[in-house]
Order: structure tokens, then sequence, then C-alpha cells
């Protein structure tokens, strides 16, 4: 990192901090929360500048990049900074055909290209990749909640990490090795912690404070022409990986596919390739599924064995998407969306569209991680699973 990166880096950790706490208390105290109109003007106007500042030194240096995590690094810097001025209104997609943070936008798009990815920063860039220095890592505030809701959603990337490679691990193997089991265990006990991290997340997180503090620096905006959506806790691998590998999601289908496809460029390149390679590989459900209607096999001890543990992985692994529906976005973002009066507002998701047409792709993508029988609606994995359970009794 340079002497001008290292400069950038140093005030998201301190002023630019501290401005963003500055300014979230004055909306949180005034009668309209969700309103940044009339307050703050100064601090705004400071941030603005001291970012800009920065930003130009950065530009007139040149290429800063010293390998990925350092131009990586230095995106999520940038990126801060623009989905700052966003969140306080400061630049608006609708009103602008492109962004007014010129010399920001310049800086995102040359990193953006040349590493592969969105110009903005990603949810990795708080959660996975987020350099903690003496114990303290990026937040866009100094608020309680923002640190609640980052640490908790980083052990359950992590947590859902660790599932995604015990089952990638299964792939050579094959599902009928003995060792196979031990993976599934590992799998299915990684999956229970991200249910029990995702409950003390939601025991701990005040509602109002997450949707009116922090929900907000998610928000889509514009680099240079083009608008790109927020960040989103699932832009990782591994959820995806898992979805694949047991196959309760798959990558022919048209409504995952372009899931798939939107968020692509918001994981890091080798993210892509793991998961580019996931979405070719047979899933363990139709290995069960094959296995299942070869002669005989049924009765082996590892079929009973492996399969049953299978079906208990599929069940946390529906167990978590049940739990993120029901409780992070009907409790924190419909719900309080609904009080506030603002469900058909433009500025409630980070993906763009407006909150109920979001609801109902969730509850889409829920059903189907849970292999419920939703009739001819779209399709599941729920018959198939019916027929598996059959097999073992």
């Amino acid at each position: 990192m340079t002497l001008k990166s290292q400069a950038l880096d140093h005030w998201i950790r301190s002023d630019f901090r501290e401005m963003n706490t500055v300014l979230e208390e004055s909306y949180f105290a005034s009668s309209d929360r969700h309103s940044t109109q009339g307050i703050g003007a100064s601090v705004k106007q400071q941030l603005v500048d001291e970012g800009r500042t920065l930003i130009v030194e950065l530009l007139r240096e040149g290429n800063t990049d010293e390998g990925f995590d350092s131009g990586f690094d230095l995106l999520g810097n940038v990126g801060f900074y623009m989905a700052a001025c966003r969140r306080h209104d400061i630049t608006e997609p609708s009103r602008e055909s492109r962004s007014p943070l010129q010399e920001a936008s310049a800086l995102a798009m040359q990193l953006g290209a040349s590493l592969g990815v969105v110009p903005r920063f990603a949810s990795c860039h708080l959660e996975t990749h987020n350099y903690a220095v003496d114990g303290v890592y990026k937040t866009f505030t100094n608020l309680n909640d923002e640190k609640i809701f980052l640490e908790y959603n980083t052990r359950s990337v992590f947590a859902f990490i660790r599932a995604s490679e015990s089952l990638r691990q299964i792939l050579p193997l094959g599902v009928s090795h003995p060792v196979t089991y031990d993976l599934l265990l590992s799998a299915k006990q990684s999956l229970e912690d991200v249910y029990r991290f995702n409950q003390l997340l939601f025991e701990k997180l005040d509602i109002d404070r997450f949707f009116f503090c922090v929900r907000p620096y998610y928000r889509p905006h514009r680099v240079g022409l083009h608008e790109y959506r927020g960040a989103n806790a699932g832009d990782f691998a591994g959820i995806n990986v898992i979805d694949l590998l047991l196959g309760v999601c798959q990558a022919d289908d048209p409504y995952y596919s372009q899931l798939l496809v939107d968020k692509f460029l918001f994981m890091r390149p080798e993210d892509q390739l793991i998961l580019r390679d996931c979405m070719r590989r047979q899933s363990l459900l139709d290995s069960f599924l094959h296995a299942s209607k070869i002669e005989g096999s049924s009765k082996n001890n590892w079929f009973v064995r492996n399969l049953t543990l299978f079906l208990e992985v599929c069940t946390a692994h529906g167990n978590v998407a049940k739990q993120h529906h029901e409780s992070l976005v009907s409790k924190f973002i419909d719900q309080p969306a609904t009080a506030a009066g603002l469900t058909d507002s433009s500025v409630i998701t980070a993906s763009g569209p407006p909150l109920p047409v979001l609801l109902k792709g969730l509850k889409k993508l829920c059903d189907m991680r849970c292999a419920l029988n939703v009739g001819n609606e779209f399709k599941t994995r729920y018959s198939d699973i019916e027929y598996l359970k059959d097999s073992l009794k």
C-alpha cells in the first residue's frame, strides 16, 4: 500500500467514520428518521471535500495496484466514500445521468476493470476481507449496531464457506465413500453454526438502528454513467455452492441462473471461479438419486448412513433460509418499512427493485432452498427429496 493509499485508508478509519456517525445521530434524533434533508450540510460538505482531495492525489499518483489485495482494499475505500455520499443524498441516481463524484468514479472504474469486479464496495470489504488494525476493522460509523451486524454476518459467512468446502471435498470421493459421512457431518454442523450466529444477531440487533442507520449505506448508486446495485451479504460463492451441490437449486433454472449472473462481479475473482466450477458439477442429490435406482443399493449400509445425513444437511440449509426470510427480511426490513410508510419507496432495497418485488423473489428462493411443495408455480426438488426419503423406509 502506497503512502497515498494509506492516507485514504486512515481517513476511512477515522474522520470519515466520525462524520458519518455525527450525521446518523442527527438523522435518528429528527422527527423523520428517513430524511436527510436540511441536516448536517457543513459535515456533508467536509466529507465530500476531504474524500475528493485524497482521491485526487491517488489519481495523480497513477496505478497504485500492488497486487490484488492492495488494489481490492483501495477499491473498497473508494467505494466506502461513494456509498456514504449516496447515503447522505449527496448523490442520487434518479436525478443524475452520471455520478457527480468524477474523481472517485474514475479511480473506482480503473480498479474495478483491472480486478474483474464491480467498481464499488462489495460485502466482502466489510466481512471476509476487512482488515483490522489494533483490533478495529473498517465500518461506516461508530454505531454499535453496525458492529453487531457486521461481526455476526462475518461469522455466518465463514460458517457457510466451511459448509461449502466440506461439500466440495465430497465431489472427488463420491457419495458412497465412508469419509463422505464425515464431510456431510461437517457441513451440517457448519450450517447449524450459521443458524446460531443468525439467532444471536437477531436478538442483539436493534431494528430501528439497523433500518435507519446501517441499511442505507448499501443503496444502489452510480459510478460514472452506470448505476450499480448495493452490496448484499450473500455476495460470496459459498451459499450458492451449497445450493448447487446439495441440488436444491439448479444452474439451468432460469430464475436461479439469473441470480448467479447478477452476483458474479460482486464476488472476488477466486469466488467466481469456484462458483463456475460448481455450476457444471452433478449435485449430491442427483448422485443419490442415481444410486437409489441401482438394484439393491437402498439396502447398503453406506446408502442408508450417508443419505440419512445428506437429508439432514438439506434440512439444515432450509432452516437457515427460512430463518433469514422470516427473521431478518421480515423483522428488520419489511415490518419497519411498513411502519414508516416506506414500502413503495425506491430507496429501501439494496438491489434496486421495490420492496414487494424483492420480497416475492426472496420468498421464491427460500422455497427452493427448503424444497417445498409449491405445485406448478415453479420448480423445486420436493418430489426428489420425498423419493429419497421413501427409499430409506
